[in-house]
């Protein structure tokens, strides 16, 4: 009950957005809903006046068509049967002239249900002048011959309904109706919205009327007389029977709650009703499922149904776990490459500085929600991961994950839409991208980010699995372009970092390290740079260390020496250019010991040596004389083609 409680406080912190729509970056509206409401996504709006009288209607464009609707638990969890919305919804409901236009609705008289609870709102103490309105229009049953006649609605030779647009012989031309191209089934299905132009009222849209809102809110509480004791709040209140579907989307059947065995075993035996086995109230239901559908809507990330959501009950804004600190992180293009455990303080100081806005600012004792939810079946929605962290501890987690899975990236552009070099810990789906390949199928993508929450905000080790598979994926540069290889290589490198039990390795190169894989790594990045400086910058094909790459990994011994019979020459063809490289390649050989120079495969360490030797080759301001200007063209070149992207 730890997830309603949260929510149903998050709903009552956050009052003074109740009805006030946003606009998501699709250009969809949304808005937290109030009590006794919904969402449904309408395609036409009728105009009325104060009388009662047809005034205009449209057809309204997708972006538009999110609408807040009054809604009774029965109606909620409608399905075959049909019940109706207490104002808005289908023509089969409102249309009292639907039998004319479409055909007899058998079993069900859904339009006489539908005026009938009407009228109950209508002749009740919080009865409102517009909904009376709608209630005068509908009764006289002429709505769909009023849209059929303003050209909103079609019909046939037959004066029915069409199922489907179809230009008439000769007329091949004309554009397609609107109504044709907002709604995917038939125009019977169509959702009906209204509005009323009172003289001096300034907010004709029912939908968006807190007043009416607030009407039917006092009108329906009446109708929830039965109590029981709430589970969430300890009180004595009007319990909720049916709860909320539409969580995900506008057209989302999954329920978190349900408990709907008539012939089942899924409570009986157990109890002799659900509400033995839990009970919710009326209030904290709407409460908790409409704020639920709000932090969806306002700051989920959703993929392939599974939905990721951080918030925090009192300050909504929490910083994502999955997400990389490029934007708070100070831009390094032109830094100067620190050395040795200096540059492990700096980054940590800059981390902190990026986290100290998120953790400073509000409640010392708030919470931050973590919660991943997915539908295992078409009508039940479950909670996968929750977690409910003080946002001190929450910090301080995010903080221990920054500091230590950490490498020096180049794929994130800025605001001006330009590769720039970052350092910290790559985003989750970018370990995705690096594991599996950009590729990878949905469901393997939201796997993976489910399996990462509990390593970022729990402090739990990298799975060895997605490990090993970005480390052969960095292994393989020459079935990649380089763009994805050099994404994919430096967050390996980050991956490895992490999972390294000996300390965190830095960016810049440790030349005291006289780790085995680390220096097999640093012989193959001297080796690469060579060759790619003996071919020059005209020629794009990689070089025998990049081709060799693989094996290399697997038997270093044996293929190192290929490789440097392949590099001769290279050697030869630079002459004293290659001096500086070749006592380079001695001094770092000379640090290998005769039982280490073997056919042992290399752990991942070995791409660490490779990208930080590789990187101070291009970056390093030492006097190399005619190498440094070379090196760093090469570095300018590799920027040149990440561009490319």
């Amino acid at each position: 009950m730890n997830w309603l409680a949260n929510l149903s406080n998050t709903y009552d912190n956050h009052m003074d957005a109740i009805g006030k729509f946003e606009v998501k970056k699709n250009g969809r509206e949304y808005a937290l809903i109030p009590i006794s409401h919904t969402t449904q996504s309408a395609h036409i709006e009728v105009r009325l006046n104060g009388k009662g009288e047809f005034l205009r209607a449209k057809v309204i464009e997708k972006e538009e068509g999110n609408t807040i609707i009054p809604c009774t638990e029965a109606a909620a969890s409608r399905t075959s049967a049909p019940v109706p919305y207490p104002l808005f919804d289908k023509l089969m409901y409102v249309a009292g002239d639907y039998e004319q236009y479409v055909g007899e609705v058998k079993k069900y008289t859904p339009h006489a249900d539908y005026l009938e609870q009407l009228r109950a709102w209508c002749t009740s103490a919080h009865s409102h002048r517009k909904v009376e309105s709608v209630y005068r229009y509908v009764q006289k049953g002429m709505l769909i011959a009023d849209l059929v006649e303003h050209e909103v609605l079609w019909t046939d030779k037959q004066d029915k309904l069409l199922e489907k647009w179809a230009p008439t012989e000769g007329d091949e031309s004309r554009d397609k109706p609107a109504i044709f191209k907002v709604i995917a089934s038939d125009q019977s299905s169509a959702f009906v919205r209204f509005a009323v132009e009172i003289t001096g009222d300034n907010e004709p849209r029912l939908w968006r009327d807190r007043e009416v809102q607030q009407s039917f809110i006092d009108f329906y509480n009446e109708q929830l007389a039965e109590t029981d004791l709430c589970y969430v709040t300890g009180e004595q209140l009007p319990y909720a029977d049916k709860h909320a579907s539409k969580i995900r989307n506008s057209g989302d059947k999954t329920k978190l709650i349900s408990a709907n065995d008539s012939s089942g075993f899924t409570f009986r035996g157990r109890f002799r009703t659900s509400r033995d086995a839990a009970a919710v109230s009326y209030v904290v239901s709407q409460k908790a499922h409409n704020a639920l559908k709000w932090l969806i809507d306002r700051q989920s990330f959703t993929l392939d149904g599974k939905v990721f959501l951080v918030w925090g009950p009192d300050r909504l804004e929490v910083l994502d776990p999955a997400a990389d600190l490029f934007d708070y992180l100070k831009d390094e293009e032109g830094d100067e490459p620190q050395g040795g455990n200096l540059a492990h303080r700096d980054h940590a100081l800059e981390v902190r500085k990026a986290l100290s806005g998120f953790r400073y600012d509000g409640e010392y004792k708030s919470n931050v929600i973590i919660m991943t939810l997915d539908a295992a079946t078409p009508g039940r929605l479950s909670i996968v991961y929750y977690r409910d962290m003080n946002r001190e501890l929450f910090m301080n987690r995010l903080q221990q994950w920054h500091e230590s899975c950490f490498w020096r990236h180049r794929y994130r552009k800025n605001e001006a839409e330009q590769y720039r070099a970052f350092t910290g810990a790559p985003a989750t789906k970018d370990i995705a991208f690096a594991a599996y390949g950009p590729r990878a199928g949905d469901k393997v993508v939201k796997g993976l980010l489910e399996r990462m929450l509990p390593c970022i905000v729990d402090g739990r080790p990298i799975p060895i699995d997605i490990v090993r598979s970005a480390i052969i994926r960095a292994s393989n540069p020459v079935g990649m372009e380089l763009w994805e290889w050099e994404k994919t290589l430096s967050i390996a490198c980050a991956l490895v970092n992490k999972s390294n039990k000996k300390g965190v390795f830095q960016v810049s190169l440790d030349k005291q390290s006289d780790d085995r894989n680390y220096l097999f790594g640093r012989m193959l990045a001297i080796a690469d740079v060579l060759e790619r400086r003996a071919l020059g910058r005209e020629e794009k094909r990689a070089s025998n260390a990049v081709r060799y790459m693989n094996a290399f990994a697997q038997r270093p011994g044996r293929t190192w020496t290929i490789i440097q019979s392949n590099l001769q020459p290279y050697q030869a063809r630079m002459g004293t250019d290659a001096r500086y490289y070749n006592s380079l390649l001695d001094e770092v050989g000379a640090m290998l010991k005769p039982e280490h120079f073997t056919d042992a495969p290399l752990s991942g360490l070995y791409l660490l040596g490779f990208y930080s030797q590789r990187h101070d080759l291009y970056t390093s301001k030492k006097d190399k004389g005619s190498d440094t200007t070379q090196g760093q063209d090469s570095e300018q070149e590799s920027d040149q083609d990440d561009t490319e992207e």
